[in-house]
């Protein structure tokens, strides 16, 4: 099974959103997980992690998933390689069992090159990132995911419900 998570913030509050489904071209979720956090750590930049981590650690301890790959809104490695990011620790918390795939729609200052994947018409890329796959077969993987946009259509959706919960 393969997960797909988002977070939204209002003040000190977050609400979880995951979905989950079979294949990476599924045009439809199997099943759908909410959560929500109260009081959680104010945003540091570069260290997005302390905020994000404990809400996705929340969705899967609450609703006991299990999952091969998860994908994040985020990066895995800040600079694609070697900086963790917010899908690194997400893997070391999870002690390196699932798979963990950073997606982001912004660069971080220094991402390599190799991360960019286009998708559909759009001339601007997604950031890929990858920790317990290879790169390659990461940024393969996004690339297949239903959806003829830039974004994927259950990373669209994963994040439309997280931002509608109350």
């Amino acid at each position: 099974m393969i997960l797909a998570v988002d977070v939204d913030y209002r003040n000190r509050s977050a609400s979880i959103a995951g979905i989950a489904f079979e294949n990476w071209a599924d045009a439809k979720e199997k099943s759908v997980f909410r959560s929500r956090l109260d009081d959680i750590e104010d945003y540091m930049p570069g260290q997005f992690y302390r905020r994000e981590l404990p809400c996705i650690l929340k969705l899967i301890e609450e609703h006991q998933i299990v999952a091969d790959s998860i994908v994040i809104d985020g990066f895995v490695y800040l600079d694609g390689k070697s900086r963790p990011g917010l899908g690194k620790h997400l893997y070391d918390a999870l002690q390196g069992k699932i798979s963990v795939l950073g997606v982001a729609k912004r660069p971080f200052k220094g991402i390599a090159q190799e991360c960019e994947l286009h998708r559909g018409m759009s001339g601007r890329p997604l950031y890929i990132t990858s920790i317990g796959m290879p790169l390659s077969e990461a940024k393969s993987h996004i690339k297949s995911m239903y959806g003829e946009y830039r974004m994927p259509a259950l990373l669209k959706k994963v994040d439309r419900i997280s931002k509608a919960m109350p």
